[in-house]
């Protein structure tokens, strides 16, 4: 995670990157969020997880697969205010059967 100190000495992340990938996200992290906690809980959690992307940008874009980083944090932020902790099981039961998307 990124200090307060280092933030400001970072160069921003190029708004159109960070963009695209709040865009191409968001709509499933608050479906999910939605799905296991009450709506102000929800919309926190996803607004502290697209910060907590947009703050370690440099980092999250260097992993082999950026989304997979994002979603980790945001089942781990889901599951600390939820005060529990669900199985892939669950989750894939929920974001497939229950909302309705994708595998991929």
């Amino acid at each position: 995670m990124t200090t307060t100190a280092r933030r400001k000495t970072m160069k921003s992340p190029p708004a159109v990157l960070t963009n695209a990938f709040y865009d191409l996200h968001r709509p499933a992290y608050v479906a999910f969020a939605a799905a296991r906690l009450r709506a102000e809980e929800a919309q926190i959690a996803v607004s502290c997880l697209f910060s907590l992307v947009a703050d370690n940008w440099t980092t999250v874009v260097t992993e082999r697969h950026p989304s997979a980083w994002a979603w980790e944090r945001h089942t781990q932020v889901i599951a600390r205010r939820s005060g529990r902790t669900t199985t892939a099981v669950e989750d894939i039961s929920l974001l497939h059967h229950q909302l309705r998307l994708g595998i991929d």
